[in-house]
């Protein structure tokens, strides 16, 4: 189903993924990990809200050090951590744009042309998402909120796989050529070093 295929962009919701149980980081809540003087989700939110309308956070700890950044923060819908697919669904369910562009928490030197690009080339998909020369990454993605009840029956059916909804969904991956390290992320204590 091709979706708003024209190229003026519309308004854009931005979500920052930080609704994680952090389990490779020994349980820590991955967003408010200092990195470079700042929490990693601080370090997202300086990248991704010029390239949006507004800018949400999804988390389900320490809400009030979320609530800190002025942004509104959402929680997951869905009990127990289901991952980020979660997370996408608060947002798809609460947004009131027509698109919502989603980081992970832990992708602190994101392009700052993430959206733009992820925009030019989804060719009428609903969703799209980060590709880099070496692998995918699913939770840099662009998504529209028609895709919510979709969502919603994929995770009923304890289906968790980000990458795969994406596809299912009619999305595509979008290439992100010479992209250096805009895609490390921070998974384990010693990627603190970097």
């Amino acid at each position: 189903m091709a979706i708003n295929s024209n190229s003026e962009r519309p308004a854009i919701t931005g979500v920052i993924l930080a609704g994680g149980r952090g389990s490779r980081m020994g349980g820590q809540d991955k967003g408010l990990i200092v990195w470079h003087q700042q929490p990693l989700y601080h370090h997202v939110l300086q990248r991704l809200k010029p390239q949006v309308d507004t800018v949400w956070i999804n988390a389900n700890r320490n809400l009030a050090e979320y609530q800190q950044s002025g942004f509104p923060v959402i929680t997951d819908t869905m009990p127990d951590f289901p991952g980020p697919l979660a997370g996408m669904l608060a947002a798809l369910e609460q947004a009131d744009t027509e698109w919502i562009a989603f980081s992970s928490c832990d992708t602190p030197q994101l392009p700052d042309n993430l959206v733009s690009h992820l925009w030019r080339n989804k060719n009428g998909a609903p969703a799209v998402w980060a590709r880099s020369e070496q692998r995918d990454h699913p939770a840099l993605a662009l998504m529209h909120r028609s895709l919510a009840k979709q969502l919603r029956q994929y995770l009923e059916r304890g289906d968790r796989r980000l990458l795969l909804f994406l596809q299912q969904a009619g999305g595509h991956g979008v290439l992100f050529s010479n992209a250096g390290t805009a895609f490390n992320n921070i998974n384990h204590p010693e990627d603190l070093k970097n």
